[in-house]
């Protein structure tokens, strides 16, 4: 019998609840404690699942609960301190999206995640969703031929964040789809946006990620969008797909429609784009829950020594791609590179108390 992996979930506010309930589904996994600074929160989930302790002390939940792992689901700004103290503790580590405020810290998790042997893994749950898998599927077998551009769109109406802006709290899921698919790592990045309710916090933002041989996505995040929206388009040379995530059953759709352009003309006249347009294909995809899927994958790669989908470095691609359209928001959409960076310098070392936590787990 395969001995269980114990494990405990900080953060019991808007995502970790989800993440509480996938853990404890898992047979493999001995959810031991739910931490959180809100006694309310805590006493409703103590309500759920009354076998699993509440606690509001983060430092006793690392060093005097016996835990193999932690898992933190709380706001942006606390998870750089909050993940590099469960490292230190000899934690395997999970963070919910994005990793972390900036690049530089993302390097230090990794480096203290390698340094001390440990499991580090972002919780980029559509990475382990089956549309986004078939999808890879689809194109790694060359049947929409060479990717040309993809379009993506992420909009609702909320819910608000006041310290961090609608590209950080929506773009990370297209992001990481994105590069994703285009298997490599974006050339640069340009981003503008407008901050409509909040001063300082653009709520609606338009970004354009650059690739090689001219090929970009474009993803468009907003707070303010009467209608949920969940879309993207992948546009090929041979066939399109268009993936809708707010779709209950075709989320696929694979478009059989191309523009070709007449190889040999003499003159103008003689030119005439042909356009194709062949069937609609709806392949079959089986439902699961991303979210059990990617919390079943962290303990495998506890148990087996695997390095995660979504590892501590592609946590760090997504933190590169939102600095950068960080950078270019303050600058009025101004192309901002990426290629190489020199790694970042790392942040101040130091540890996490509880006083802590009264900031960041509220």
């Amino acid at each position: 019998m395969t001995k269980k992996i114990k494990v405990g979930v900080v953060g019991c506010g808007y995502w970790g609840p989800n993440l509480i309930r996938n853990f404890k589904s898992l047979p493999d996994c001995d959810l031991r404690h739910m931490c959180d600074l809100n006694p309310q929160r805590l006493k409703h989930m103590k309500s759920l699942y009354p076998d699993v302790e509440g606690l509001m002390d983060y430092d006793h939940m690392l060093n005097g609960a016996g835990l193999d792992a932690v898992i933190i689901a709380t706001s942006v700004k606390s998870h750089y301190a909050m993940a590099k103290a469960s490292l230190l503790a000899g934690k395997h580590t999970f963070i919910e999206k994005p990793m972390a405020a900036s690049a530089a810290q993302c390097e230090e998790l990794i480096q203290i995640a390698e340094k001390n042997g440990l499991t580090l893994m972002v919780g980029h749950t559509f990475l382990y969703s089956a549309p986004i898998r078939k999808i890879k599927e689809i194109i790694h077998w060359g049947d929409i031929g060479d990717i040309q551009y993809i379009s993506s769109r992420r909009l609702n109406l909320g819910l608000f964040q006041k310290d961090i802006n609608v590209a950080w709290d929506l773009a990370p899921h297209d992001i990481s789809i994105v590069l994703y698919i285009m298997e490599e790592l974006p050339k640069g990045v340009n981003c503008w946006g407008n901050a409509h309710i909040t001063p300082g916090v653009e709520d609606v933002t338009s970004m354009c990620i650059n690739f090689s041989k001219d090929r970009f996505a474009t993803i468009q995040s907003s707070w303010l969008d009467p209608r949920k929206v969940r879309d993207m388009t992948i546009v090929g040379t041979k066939r399109m797909i268009v993936y809708d995530d707010v779709e209950p059953l075709e989320k696929i759709k694979i478009y059989d429609a191309r523009v070709e352009v007449p190889p040999h003309y003499d003159t103008f006249a003689e030119f005439h784009y042909s356009y194709h347009y062949g069937d609609r294909y709806i392949p079959y995809i089986k439902q699961e829950e991303p979210l059990k899927v990617e919390c079943s994958h962290f303990l495998e790669c506890i148990r087996e020594g695997k390095t995660p989908l979504t590892s501590g470095k592609q946590g760090l691609q997504v933190v590169r791609v939102l600095e950068a359209a960080s950078a270019s928001l303050k600058q009025n959409g101004t192309f901002i590179p990426l290629g190489s960076p020199e790694p970042a310098k790392a942040a101040p070392r130091g540890t996490v108390t509880n006083g802590h936590l009264d900031e960041v787990l509220k």
